[in-house]
């Protein structure tokens, strides 16, 4: 692909410097996989292949690659005024983009605290709920629950909701006051489940549980993915976040919807608090928000909550919290360019049509070499493989690097394949995708 303007090797003469995230980096920097360019639906890598991305990006191009309404409005304002602080000052296009969002959200969750991740975004929303309890004079509402399996980020507040062992064991005692509910994954009874599984609604009621152990005056808030993605692809059973919400409402907690994932379109509808008809009263959210074309997230709250902070405060700065860049003016034409072409290319519902194929697609791999288990809802998908004996994670990334062999960009947790192509996906992408992956696990040993 061409490069336009601004120069650099495609392939750099050395790879030590950058320590790489989520990365085995010894062995990357030994056969490096880069990629140089992308467009649509592919990227390219660096000896000119075409690569069908079957993650969009990292679960964040969901409107595909090189969208040049998206560049065209980054350059127009980078031109116009390149950074603008939103302490004490704004910008016209923070509020442009904040009010545009809020249009897309169910009931009250209508305002918007801008971040520049899911990270951040996972732990404004813990830090505006103890700030929410302390205002209304519940200041013992200070526990935080997460879930096992849970993802919300590598910040400190977000690793310790989260609920995945590495990403909390080298860390000492992370926050105190913080535990955790049981997460939703049972191979015995909802393995090959389509959708949403019949069985674990339940699994909600440990919360409960909880609630006896620490007492609901002091717990402040319970922060889930409505489906785990980094985790693998963990749907929720039918009801259990109806149970969530109920449970939450009867002890005076706070319902987090981590959609990081899950957001702008994912499941085929704008949000799954949309999608599954339950409101949380935070949403964070990042990754699609502004196509990833700039880092942004943002987090939103129900009136109540905003309401909180502003009617409790007599005079001064209501919420001693953010980031030099939330709002920033890139970000924020990003994010509103990107709106548009979800709007007018109507991609959630597009999403929504195509599931059903995709599923149709995924289900054709059961039986297959090494899948133990098949997962998904909206254009998301998890393939389960049996652990190769002695080296976990060892068969699924040696998927993944067959995949991207052959042309295709898979992502890999665990002995989890996990799947979240662009929303511009077509049919022929789809048939490609899983024939790919088909192809691979014939030759896993």
């Amino acid at each position: 692909m061409d490069d336009n303007s601004f120069n650099y090797p495609d392939r750099p003469n050395d790879l030590e410097s950058f320590w790489m995230p989520f990365t085995t980096n010894k062995g990357f920097k030994q056969s490096p996989r880069l990629l140089t360019g992308a467009k649509g639906m592919h990227y390219e890598s660096v000896d000119g292949r075409k690569i069908l991305d079957g993650t969009a990006g990292l679960w964040c191009c969901n409107a595909g690659h090189g969208r040049d309404k998206i560049a065209e409005a980054i350059k127009a304002q980078a031109d116009r005024m390149d950074f603008a602080p939103t302490f004490n000052m704004g910008h016209p296009a923070a509020f442009e983009f904040a009010n545009r969002l809020v249009e897309l959200m169910p009931g009250d969750l209508d305002h918007v605290f801008f971040t520049n991740s899911g990270s951040e975004s996972a732990d404004t929303a813990l830090k505006i709920a103890l700030g929410y309890h302390y205002m209304r004079g519940n200041g013992s509402k200070t526990r935080l629950i997460g879930r096992e399996r849970g993802y919300h980020g590598t910040n400190f507040g977000g690793t310790s909701v989260g609920g995945i062992v590495k990403n909390r064991q080298f860390y000492g005692s992370l926050l105190s006051g913080v535990d955790h509910i049981r997460h939703t994954h049972d191979i015995e009874h909802n393995a090959f489940s389509k959708g949403q599984p019949e069985w674990g609604a339940h699994l909600a009621d440990d919360l409960e549980r909880l609630v006896q152990l620490h007492d609901a005056s002091t717990i402040a808030a319970v922060i889930v993915e409505p489906v785990a993605g980094s985790t693998g692809v963990l749907v929720p059973p039918k009801g259990y976040l109806k149970r969530l919400r109920e449970i939450c409402d009867k002890h005076d907690i706070l319902l987090i919807f981590d959609e990081v994932i899950t957001g702008f379109g994912r499941l085929g509808a704008s949000f799954a608090v949309e999608h599954f008809g339950v409101e949380a009263d935070i949403v964070t959210t990042a990754k699609g928000i502004t196509n990833a074309t700039v880092p942004m997230g943002a987090v939103f709250c129900k009136k109540k909550i905003y309401e909180a902070f502003m009617d409790n405060t007599e005079a001064g700065i209501e919420l001693f919290h953010g980031y030099t860049y939330s709002g920033h003016p890139l970000a924020a034409v990003a994010g509103i360019a990107t709106l548009d072409i979800y709007k007018e290319e109507g991609l959630f519902e597009r999403a929504a049509e195509l599931s059903s194929y995709w599923e149709d697609g995924l289900w054709s791999l059961k039986g297959g070499n090494h899948v133990i288990d098949l997962r998904n809802l909206g254009i998301m998908a998890g393939i389960e493989l049996a652990p190769r004996p002695g080296a976990p994670t060892a068969r699924a990334m040696e998927s993944f690097h067959k995949c991207f062999d052959e042309g295709l960009l898979v992502r890999v947790t665990g002995d989890i394949i996990a799947l979240s192509p662009p929303l511009i996906v077509e049919k022929t992408h789809i048939d490609q995708i899983f024939d790919t992956i088909d192809k691979v696990l014939r030759t896993i040993e």
